[in-house]
């Protein structure tokens, strides 16, 4: 008996593994799609960072030169890849500070009271969302006009002064607002979620105990949220450092290179103009790195308050 079941297993060991798998026929075809789609283009990119390939050249004419591209980048050869670090950067932590902050005031007055045109406000938070960031862009763009704009046409109206909104001092922070505008209403919709599913419980008891509404929101509410803030802090962080529809449209990267962030500097290096096709390879890999270590971060942290 012992030897038939040796057998078998022996005989059919694909069967016996679905067995005690069977949620691997469910899995497999995203697994496959994520090794299609996620893990070949990453090892082809590395391979292409390690070379000198140029667009348009054939294959056997590109040659290995290690680490070449990565030294050219870190020790500031290349001019402006550190430029594009910092002013990515910063972009990443100003907008999703801005974000959080206002999208948790905002879920929070949305929690903390009922009218009849509540619908219909979440309704409108919707819109930024379901816009595609390059259409939103286009839209502000048209309002950032330094000579029809709309928004120059109220200032003109109320302060009589004008805004050069895409000028390479103002460029930056026009960008910004039109990110802060469009994914506010995410924050605001996860956190507003999250708040409506707290239990009533702590609450009655803390203030039974004496606690004030500004003890409970530190001591209750924060905490409870706590998983819904590193996800929505999480995702926003990723989002806003690899930046590039709205820069692009609004102002390719210019004036100058003063919006030029990482993911533009990538594209400027691998376009027709340069196809330096190596060169931006790394640069890539390097804000691959960047994300990857921002979310464990991120990722490290949730899970250390989860144990505490």
């Amino acid at each position: 008996m012992l030897f038939s079941e040796k057998h078998e297993i022996e005989k059919e060991p694909d069967k016996l593994f679905l067995s005690r798998n069977p949620h691997i026929k469910f899995i497999a075809p995203a697994m496959v799609s994520m090794f299609i789609l996620t893990i070949v283009p990453t090892v082809f990119l590395f391979i292409m960072s390690v070379t000198n390939y140029q667009l348009g050249w054939k294959f056997d004419r590109a040659k290995f030169v290690g680490i070449d591209n990565f030294i050219r980048l870190l020790s500031g050869r290349d001019p402006d890849f550190w430029h594009s670090v910092w002013i990515s950067l910063l972009f990443m932590v100003v907008a999703t500070s801005i974000e959080m902050v206002i999208g948790f005031l905002l879920a929070i007055l949305l929690n903390s009271s009922e009218f009849k045109l509540k619908p219909l406000v979440i309704g409108l938070m919707i819109i930024p969302l379901a816009m595609t960031p390059s259409i939103a862009a286009q839209m502000w763009k048209l309002m950032f006009n330094s000579e029809y704009g709309i928004l120059n046409y109220f200032l003109q109206v109320i302060f009589d002064t004008k805004v050069v909104w895409l000028s390479d001092t103002m460029a930056f922070w026009s960008i910004l607002i039109v990110d802060i505008w469009q994914f506010t209403p995410f924050v605001t919709l996860i956190l507003y979620a999250g708040l409506r599913s707290l239990p009533n419980e702590p609450y009655e008891s803390a203030a039974i105990d004496g606690a004030t509404q500004v003890q409970m929101f530190f001591k209750l509410t924060i905490p409870m949220l706590r998983k819904l803030i590193n996800m929505a802090l999480l995702m926003r962080s990723i989002d806003s450092l690899k930046l590039f529809d709205t820069a692009f449209v609004l102002t390719q990267g210019g004036p100058g290179n003063s919006t030029e962030f990482l993911s533009l500097h990538i594209f400027r290096l691998a376009s027709a103009q340069n196809g330096l096709i190596g060169r931006a390879s790394a640069t890539a890999l390097v804000l691959l790195a960047i994300i990857t270590l921002f979310s464990k971060q991120l990722v490290r942290q949730q899970r250390k308050g989860e144990v505490e």
